[in-house]
């Protein structure tokens, strides 16, 4: 270590997604980057890992059973805490609605499913970069 400068924290992404394969592929696809990864597989999860660590991003689907990434989003707001935390909605459905929703309700992003390996790294990196000042 440098004398006189602190080690860079890592930056925390949470994934929340219902499809396993997915969350693991995407694990698999950023391990050894710059950041940390947190995942959860259901809305209910997500609120957990909440619970213990504060993000500095979140990647949700929105299509999820029992409570989906619209709701999610709406209780992660609730939270002060979590308010300046850049949140972005990813589906595989070219949903014009769904599109329409997340912005009206205020997400930073949006994504649109399949993305190939190298593309969710860069997708990672750019958002991390982008919301980094907030």
């Amino acid at each position: 270590m440098i004398r006189g400068k602190a080690p860079r924290k890592l930056k925390t992404v949470l994934f929340i997604d219902d499809e396993l394969a997915w969350l693991q592929a995407v694990k698999m696809a950023v391990d050894g980057q710059s950041f940390k990864v947190m995942t959860a597989d259901s809305g209910e999860e997500a609120l957990k890992q909440l619970r213990r660590a504060k993000p500095d991003l979140i990647v949700s689907d929105v299509r999820m059973p029992a409570m989906n990434g619209f709701d999610l989003f709406e209780k992660v707001r609730s939270y002060p805490k979590f308010q300046g935390v850049p949140y972005v909605f990813m589906s595989s459905l070219d949903d014009f609605d769904a599109k329409h929703i997340a912005k009206q309700i205020g997400a930073d992003a949006y994504i649109e499913r399949p993305l190939d390996i190298d593309e969710i790294k860069k997708v990672v990196l750019d958002l991390l970069i982008r919301f980094r000042r907030r």
